[in-house]
């Protein structure tokens, strides 16, 4: 009898546990987003821009899959911080019809803009259905113009001596970042925004020497106490969040994201990342 009330009673327990922890993955975590604060050395960085602040947000995916509510408000926080550049890095809606553009059109109301620049590329779900519907791509795109987002498809743009580069996204129909990177200028300090990591692995770099800004993977957005995450859509299963020193002047930097395909997170808290610019010694 003690052994089959044990054996109940752990079983109950187990059950709660599970209950706790779905309900946090569920409802709490999907919605509790951190800002994170790191220093960001380049070459060449202008005088001007020691200090300066560039806030990166990706993958807010705008759409039914839970409640873009906490998109907004999160906009809210960040404007508060008065960021010197803002870049986006992709995946502004999660696709399934026409609604997600006017959802989207509803936040961009609140979009966070750089005092100095505020830069976009796209992602793969910008692409609509399969990642194949140019259409959606550019109405994505006409749609964060309109809200003063200069948005780089295999691109450029210098900013008081800070040369970025934009590639398009590496499952769409428009990837030739062979084109953003002909721009690269080693005399200048520079930072490539390219919203799937694999990237980093293809021959495309042209020499590049500076930092590489991603999202996509979401951290995973489950992953196991101790453990690396089990479900990451990348070829190179180290691309999963943070900091990635590539070892040939390259610094890779993988955003955990702020929205979420499906609301669901744990362990892998939401973020908006604040990188302070320094010159690299």
């Amino acid at each position: 009898m003690k052994r089959r009330n044990f054996v109940k009673r752990t079983f109950q327990w187990g059950a709660g546990l599970g209950l706790l922890i779905g309900l946090y993955s569920w409802q709490i975590e999907p919605f509790w987003m951190e800002f994170v604060r790191l220093k960001m050395p380049l070459r060449n960085l202008p005088e001007g821009l020691i200090g300066k602040t560039v806030m990166q947000i990706s993958d807010i995916h705008i759409g039914n899959s839970f409640d873009y509510q906490y998109i907004i408000d999160s906009f809210k926080e960040a404007q508060e911080l008065k960021p010197d550049f803002v870049v986006y890095t992709g995946d502004y809606v999660t696709y399934e019809d026409n609604e997600q553009l006017n959802q989207l059109q509803e936040v961009l109301k609140f979009v966070v803009k750089g005092a100095m620049g505020t830069i976009g590329i796209l992602g793969n779900h910008d692409y609509g259905i399969d990642f194949v519907e140019d259409e959606v791509a550019q109405k994505i795109t006409k749609s964060l113009e309109e809200v003063g987002v200069t948005m780089l498809r295999n691109d450029a743009v210098e900013i008081n001596g800070l040369n970025i580069l934009g590639m398009d996204d590496f499952w769409g129909s428009n990837f030739y970042p062979e084109k953003a990177t002909a721009k690269y200028n080693p005399e200048k300090a520079n930072i490539t925004l390219c919203h799937n990591p694999d990237v980093c692995d293809l021959p495309v770099w042209n020499n590049f020497k500076g930092w590489i800004l991603s999202g996509h993977t979401h951290g995973g957005q489950v992953k196991p106490p101790f453990l690396p995450a089990p479900l990451l859509p990348v070829k190179n299963k180290n691309y999963d969040a943070g900091i990635k020193d590539l070892k040939d002047g390259r610094t890779l930097y993988i955003n955990r994201a702020l929205g979420c395909l499906r609301q669901v997170r744990f362990n892998v808290r939401s973020e908006i990342t604040v990188f302070e610019l320094t010159r690299e010694v």
